[in-house]
This record gives C-alpha cells, sequence and structure tokens, in this order.
C-alpha cells in the first residue's frame, strides 16, 4: 500500500501501458482517474479496476479538456498528487515521406499534450501546497534516432528533455517530475508498429515484432506489467530524492 491515500490522475489509461499502471496504483492503495480521450472504453476499465478508479474524457491536445480533467480530480478526490504523462501515438515513414500533418499530430500529442498536462498538473499541485509526482513516458526511442521513425524519436527525446527542465523548475514546489523510457512493449500500439514496418520494409506482418523480441537482451518483449513497478517507485515516498531523471525499463536494450 505504497500509494495509500494517494490520487493520480493517468492519461491514455484505457488500456496497454496506461491500464497495467492504473491497475497497480489501485493495488497499491491509490484512487485513480483513467483518463482518455475513449471514455467508453475507459468507463470499462475504471469498472474492472473498482471503486478506486473512475473514468474520464481527456483529450491532450486540447487545454480546456486538460484543465476539466484536473478540476473533476481536485473536486472527485480533494487535489491531485500523482500524474502519468502516458498518452501518445505513433507514425513512421522515411524522411522523403513525412508529412507536415503526421508531424504536426505527434508533437500535438507526444510533446504538446505532455508540456500543458504537466503544466496543469504542476499548477494544481502548486496550489493546494502538498507536492506531488509527475512521470512522463519518453521511450528508447528518445535515446536515439532511426531510420523509418524520425519524427516519433524527436517526440520523446524532447519529453526527456521536457522531464529534465520541469524537473528542476518544479522540485522547489516538492514536485519530483521524473521519467521512465520503455523499450519494446507488447501492446496495441506495437501491432500498429509492426504493421508499418511491414509496409516500408517489404516484411510479412508479425515478422518484424517477433525479430525486434529475439533482439531484446531479456529475450522477449516488455509486457506492460514489467514497467508498473518503476510507476509505482517513481509516485511513492522512496523516490523523494529523484529529481529530473528518466530510468530505462527496456530488458536491457539500452545502457545510459
Amino acid at each position: 500500500m505504497r500509494l495509500k491515500g494517494k490520487s493520480a490522475l493517468i492519461t491514455g489509461s484505457a488500456r496497454g501501458i496506461g491500464r497495467a499502471f492504473a491497475e497497480a496504483y489501485a493495488r497499491e492503495g491509490a484512487t485513480v482517474a483513467i483518463a482518455d480521450i475513449d471514455l467508453e472504453a475507459a468507463q470499462a476499465t475504471a469498472k474492472a479496476i473498482g471503486s478506486a478508479a473512475y473514468a474520464l474524457r481527456l483529450d491532450v491536445t486540447d487545454q480546456s479538456s486538460i484543465e476539466a480533467a484536473v478540476k473533476a480530480v481536485e473536486e472527485k478526490t480533494g487535489g491531485l498528487d500523482v500524474l502519468i504523462n502516458n498518452a501518445a501515438i505513433f507514425d513512421l515513414a522515411p524522411i522523403v515521406e513525412i508529412t507536415r500533418a503526421s508531424y504536426e499530430k505527434l508533437f500535438a500529442v507526444n510533446v504538446a499534450g505532455t508540456l500543458f498536462m504537466l503544466q496543469a498538473a504542476a499548477r494544481s499541485m502548486i496550489a493546494r501546497g502538498k507536492g506531488g509526482r509527475i512521470i512522463n513516458m519518453a521511450s528508447q526511442a528518445g535515446r536515439r534516432g532511426e531510420p523509418l521513425v524520425a519524427v516519433y524519436c524527436a517526440t520523446k527525446a524532447a519529453v526527456i528533455s521536457l522531464t529534465q527542465s520541469a524537473g528542476l523548475d518544479l522540485i522547489k514546489h516538492r514536485i519530483n517530475v521524473n521519467g521512465i523510457a520503455p523499450g519494446v512493449v507488447d501492446s496495441d500500439m506495437w501491432d500498429q508498429v509492426d504493421a508499418l514496418f511491414a509496409k516500408y520494409e517489404n516484411r510479412p506482418k508479425g515478422e518484424k515484432k517477433r525479430l525486434v523480441g529475439e533482439g531484446v537482451p531479456y529475450g522477449r518483449m516488455g509486457k506492460p506489467e514489467d514497467l508498473a513497478g518503476m510507476a509505482v517507485f517513481l509516485a511513492s515516498d522512496e523516490a523523494d530524492y529523484i529529481v529530473a531523471q528518466t530510468y530505462n525499463v527496456d530488458g536491457g536494450q539500452w545502457m545510459s
């Protein structure tokens, strides 16, 4: 019960990694807002988790939606203690085929969504005066470039940089900002990734996913549950002296 009495909001948590975080937080005693653009899916997830969870519709590209979600958490639980910026989207293409529309959409969700969600949460936490925890989901893709994944890699590098800057700025308010950089995680998003690689690398569907999994030193792709321990730890009192760091949880794919 390391998060007993804490109020958390997790973006993009109706499924996948976000849902695994929400389930872990509920087990550890937190009350969790399942915040997702798909309200029906968020409601189903909250129902499955039980009384510790409730659903909110959230579009991280819409400032009024962000502010409404934070206000809803304040009204329901008395204040926000933990934010996980998990909502993200993916696309890939060779450099000469990247479209402005794809670029703008990825940066709107992955970078601006993270920044302005973080900002709204920080303002709420500062006004309350009890500090808090903000956890940003980066990626090993933010540690390096890839020939077909330039824009997504750039968005996740930006998340790592934002985590550093926000962490240094907000710790004076006892708000710890840190990040998690997963490797390859078997999820709905990776099925989309596999299909895009199949298109651009002329592979049968499923082959890229298999090869990537075999290339992980641990011996398999990650599962959403593999990341939950770090998410709980960074939200707990045990992580009080950790500031502006992004932790790799990737089965040994990247060392930094």
